[in-house]
């Protein structure tokens, strides 16, 4: 019976020989059975010592011969040569029946009638009945031989086919009951990121919602789940994007301590930036569990408790600030490989506008970081390494800063945050030109993180669009 249910639910199982040698050639597609119709059986004895007579009752009551001999392991191929019904011959629903028929899970691919002698007088037949129904049988007859007449084995099979029939109908009324029940769930959970992302009320994210399908020709349901599953691959990309910036965040504070700069401050800002570290790494690491970018989220988690290790080190010399930007550079390394791992994984173009938003953050980190290392009198080497690195940072900010600003995923808010991050940026800029003297190199400081807040914001815009959300 194995082989049978196995065969059932194949889809694309070419036919293959039988154990005896001879290939079973696969047939068309059976016809749903009509009342005029009973479908052509299966015969399986199970009872090895059952009369002969039995099965020669049971084959003269058939209109038509069985499909197959009485090994049930013969049929091998695809689901169109699957058993259109199954009569089982047997001393009684026992062990052997339940060897054929558990491996269907008590959902057999056809109607399943049991023909056996009437039980003994002291069988329990409530217990046996209930173990037929569990192991899929749609009908029990137990008839003596001399009542295995055609008239009599053509009720039993119309029987079990209509049991069969019966059970397939509820069946699918539980999964059409269950799909919108579903349907309904992720219908909900749309309107609350809608709702939140937008500042709409319940009835407009639902209209909004019903307007898009229709637009793109699905159903609600199917759009809702779309857009619940990108508001939560942008949420971690935007999470992920974070951690690139806060790694060179934790550099520059280390540095700004160093140099006596707003030391107090940057000791609360640095706890602050390690608590927002953990908290985005304790979001990704269950929705990354199991998937593509569960690697890389394991490897941004070492990166940071070997970072967070040395920035509990005594930090007043210029070795142990080397070793903190070594640390935060695999760190960065990791969080940039999950980003796009994350990326890759959700499969949504829009998305990368999110990813490229929240990689202006990490530049300005970068900008910002290089100029006070660049303060701590470094070789010559070091400092025109330094200097290198800053100048290809500040072209490519200015290049995204172009594109985001051309992009037509655009909206009122995201115009205006544009424009404050523009204005943010020449101050950082002007700072740069004095990072020279103490209070430019506070000035850049300070445009920094107001920079870096207004890019926060601008990568919350994009995440929140409509065009992201729906893809």
């Amino acid at each position: 019976m194995q082989d049978v249910c196995q065969s059932a639910r194949a889809r694309h199982d070419p036919c293959k020989p039988n154990p005896h040698g001879a290939a079973v050639p696969a047939r068309a597609a059976p016809v749903p059975p009509s009342m005029d119709r009973l479908p052509t059986p299966l015969i399986l004895a199970l009872a090895d010592a059952a009369p002969a007579d039995w099965r020669a009752a049971v084959e003269q009551a058939l209109p038509h011969p069985p499909m197959a001999p009485a090994r049930l392991h013969l049929v091998r191929c695809s689901e169109a040569a699957a058993p259109e019904e199954v009569i089982v011959l047997a001393d009684a629903p026992g062990d052997a029946l339940a060897a054929a028929l558990a491996p269907c899970g008590g959902t057999p691919p056809g109607p399943v009638l049991l023909l056996t002698p009437p039980p003994a007088p002291e069988a329990d037949l409530a217990m046996l009945a209930a173990r037929a129904a569990t192991l899929g049988v749609h009908h029990w007859a137990a008839l003596p031989t001399a009542a295995l007449t055609p008239a009599a084995v053509a009720l039993a099979r119309a029987q079990a086919r209509a049991a069969a029939e019966r059970e397939r109908g509820l069946r699918e009324a539980l999964a059409g009951a269950q799909a919108r029940l579903d349907e309904r769930k992720w219908v909900e959970r749309a309107k609350g990121v809608l709702m939140s992302a937008r500042g709409i009320d319940e009835d407009a994210a639902f209209r909004l919602l019903r307007g898009a399908a229709m637009n793109v020709n699905l159903r609600v349901g199917e759009l809702a789940r779309a857009v619940f599953e990108s508001a939560r691959w942008a949420d971690a990309m935007n999470r992920a994007g974070q951690l690139r910036m806060l790694s060179q965040r934790c550099v520059r504070l280390a540095a700004q301590r160093l140099l006596r700069i707003d030391v107090r401050e940057a000791a609360a800002l640095s706890a602050q930036t390690a608590q927002r570290v953990r908290e985005n790494l304790g979001v990704l690491a269950p929705q990354c569990a199991d998937g593509p970018a569960a690697p890389a989220c394991a490897a941004a988690q070492a990166a940071w408790d070997a970072l967070a290790q040395a920035l509990a080190a005594p930090r007043a010399e210029l070795a142990a600030l080397h070793e903190i930007d070594r640390r935060a550079g695999a760190l960065l390394q990791a969080a940039e490989a999950l980003t796009e791992a994350l990326q890759e994984a959700a499969g949504r173009r829009a998305l990368r506008i999110v990813n490229e938003c929240g990689r202006q953050r990490l530049r300005v980190q970068c900008i910002a970081k290089d100029s006070l290392l660049a303060a701590l009198q470094p070789s010559p080497a070091e400092a025109e390494a330094l200097a290198r690195r800053r100048d290809t940072a500040l072209g490519e900010f200015e290049r995204a800063l172009r594109e985001l600003e051309d992009a037509p995923l655009s909206t009122p808010d995201i115009r205006a945050t544009l424009a404050q991050v523009h204005d943010e940026w020449l101050r950082l800029l002007a700072g740069l030109r004095g990072a020279a003297r103490s209070d430019g190199r506070r000035a850049v400081v300070h445009a920094s993180e107001v920079l870096v807040e207004r890019l926060d914001a601008l990568t919350a815009a994009y995440e929140h669009s409509l065009q992201v959300l729906m893809g």
